[in-house]
């Protein structure tokens, strides 16, 4: 009997050493110490991804707005150029007229 008992704790304390060693064993040790899962995200990082998300919106609305200026501007200006040019006035005869 305690030939088969020495047997056990000799192949089943091996298994279980593999065991522990092995993606299976620590994810269960994991498990047991109440670690997260990989993967899982803390509700703090969560609302902290949250926030900085509405700051960049925020930015990108800023952005498209300077854009849609700029783009104005820029219309403004070629329809100035487009005018001289009907006229006949070219930039820099203002200079030769002086």
């Amino acid at each position: 009997m305690e030939d088969i008992v020495a047997i056990v704790m000799i192949f089943g304390g091996g298994t279980l050493f593999a065991l522990s060693m092995s993606p299976v064993g620590r994810a269960i040790a994991d498990r047991i110490r109440g670690a997260p899962k990989p993967g899982s995200i803390d509700p703090k990082e969560i609302e902290e991804l949250r926030e900085a998300q509405m700051l960049m919106t925020d930015e990108m609305e800023l952005l498209r707005n300077d854009i849609a200026e700029v783009n104005e501007r820029v219309d403004f200006a070629e329809r100035l150029l487009a005018k001289r040019n009907d006229l006949g006035v070219l930039p820099g005869d203002h200079e030769k007229a002086g």
